[in-house]
């Protein structure tokens, strides 16, 4: 695991992997994207996964917000929540934990005071079952574009903040990148 100070991390993603903490941390892609992300001093990637469903219902009991391992912040303090779309049975999983996350399902219910929610993987070849829920969406490798994206994250950061329709614009350039919102 990798630990980094939150308040001297300027860009923060959590990666929500859309099924259980087993089954997600053997996932290669997810160790890749992580590793990289984490080599960057000024950016910092955590991870999530879907709880078991007895979690799930102690998380709502408590009313408790979905979190990430590595701090346990809430994922809707991130600046992004990326998710992997490697299997159609998951995609139930991403509206749970968006909803377990305290985030509005749909992408034009959600201000800038959301997290920016991208999603990744083979299954983004078809966005479309997907694109009302979804900010942003990487077509391809992740890997080929997660540090531009990020970095470019980090521009806005250095000027405020993030807005996130001019986030999307610029990150519209960017090869692979599509917005279902455009």
């Amino acid at each position: 695991a990798v630990h980094k100070n939150w308040e001297e991390t300027p860009v923060r993603m959590v990666f929500a992997f859309p099924d259980l903490y087993e089954v997600g941390m053997s996932h290669l892609g997810l160790q890749i994207l992580y590793g990289l992300v984490n080599d960057e001093p000024e950016l910092l990637m955590e991870r999530t996964f879907a709880p078991w469903t007895d979690m799930e219902e102690l998380l709502r009991k408590k009313k408790v917000p979905l979190f990430s391992l590595e701090s346990y912040r809430p994922v809707k303090d991130f600046d992004f929540l990326g998710f992997t779309l490697q299997y159609e049975m998951s995609f139930t999983n991403i509206l749970n934990m968006l909803d377990l996350g305290g985030i509005p399902l749909k992408a034009k219910e959600r201000d800038d005071s959301y997290p920016i929610i991208i999603g990744g993987g083979p299954c983004a070849y078809n966005p479309e079952p997907l694109a009302d829920f979804f900010d942003l969406i990487v077509l391809g490798d992740g890997e080929e574009v997660i540090l531009e994206l990020l970095k470019l994250a980090k521009k806005y950061k250095r000027e405020g903040r993030i807005v996130k329709k001019e986030f999307l614009e610029e990150a519209l350039k960017l090869r692979g990148i599509y917005i279902p919102s455009f």
